[in-house]
């Protein structure tokens, strides 16, 4: 009873805690966006991409933006319309932020979900069974393999497949994520999945080298441990080694550091779905920089810190799962 009350009363200090916290960040991060959008050259409403723009015609712009306020007005209203998701009008088509972040954000989220559980999974096997393998042929080949992946920028790796999978041997398409025409049914998805194999794989490439030098690094550790070769003097097989002693000592540490990664995944798809084609935040995010879209950066920063903070937030309470008595 009391072990359960002091897990409860843990959770709830460890729940307040995390709230609080992400309240915070996202406050932070809404004033610095706003701050540094703000004092970033704008383009649209100075008339600089139409130079037949009236000052007139500039001024009702302004007005119609909210940009004829104060500051620390704008910044008031464009908070308060955050909180029921509305990121303002797009400079660029005219359309609500909030339904053109809505139609890219699945393909970015399902890209790096997909590609995420792969790269853990790869990289658990591949540490592992480096470590087991410590100084064997097998270790030297696969940390070869891993400081290869962690070296090779993505761009490059991604242009490198696309010209040869891609225009040389036709294995997968060039670029987008449907066929011109593309099938009804059961078959649309599996089109779908046929177009991102290729920028899902090379994210996987390029993600799974560092991981796994890390768990082959922690690995190696655990082995050196008293009650590994305790247990190996009892006669337990490497199957139950790994599963009872070896997993509950590297996922915390694991998974802390995917945690860690988050963050970075959006930035990640910037470079990859430009290069593919793929319609997804990252695409949006280049494109409305280039164009200097303010509205639709601001709210691809907000959305993406967003999910990032929530993420660790799933991240912190996995681990505190896994170990209930970490300290917060």
């Amino acid at each position: 009873m009391y072990l359960s009350l002091f897990r409860y009363n843990h959770f709830m200090k460890y729940f307040f805690h995390s709230l609080l916290y992400t309240f915070l960040m996202l406050f932070l991060i809404s004033v610095l966006s706003f701050g540094a959008i703000h004092m970033a050259p704008n383009s649209f409403m100075g008339g600089e991409l139409n130079p037949n723009m009236t000052p007139e015609a500039i001024s009702q712009l302004r007005a119609v933006y909210g940009l004829d306020k104060p500051l620390l007005k704008q910044y008031a209203d464009w908070v308060d319309n955050l909180v029921t998701l509305n990121f303002g009008i797009s400079f660029v088509s005219g359309a609500q932020v909030s339904n053109v972040v809505a139609d890219r954000l699945p393909v970015t989220l399902w890209m790096n979900m997909i590609a995420l559980t792969l790269t853990f999974v790869l990289s658990l096997g591949m540490g592992i069974k480096a470590a087991l393998s410590y100084g064997k042929k097998t270790d030297t080949i696969i940390s070869q393999f891993s400081l290869l992946s962690f070296a090779m920028p993505s761009y490059y790796l991604a242009l490198v497949a696309m010209m040869v999978l891609s225009v040389a041997l036709g294995w997968f398409p060039i670029a987008g994520i449907h066929s011109l025409e593309p099938p009804e049914g059961i078959g649309y998805y599996s089109d779908m999945a046929w177009h991102l194999t290729l920028p899902i794989a090379v994210m996987v490439f390029v993600g799974v080298g560092s991981l796994a030098l890390y768990i082959r690094s922690l690995t190696i550790e655990i082995l050196k441990s008293d009650y590994i070769y305790f247990a190996r003097s009892r006669g337990i097989g490497e199957g139950k080694i790994i599963r009872y002693y070896i997993l509950p000592n590297l996922l915390p540490p694991i998974v802390t550091m995917l945690g860690l990664s988050l963050p970075g995944l959006i930035g990640g798809s910037v470079i990859l779905e430009s290069i593919f084609g793929i319609e997804g935040m990252g695409q949006l995010f280049y494109l409305s920089a280039m164009s200097r879209d303010y509205p639709v950066i601001m709210g691809i920063l907000m959305m993406s810190a967003f999910l990032a903070l929530i993420g660790n937030q799933i991240a912190d309470a996995v681990l505190l799962k896994l170990n209930p008595f970490v300290k917060r």
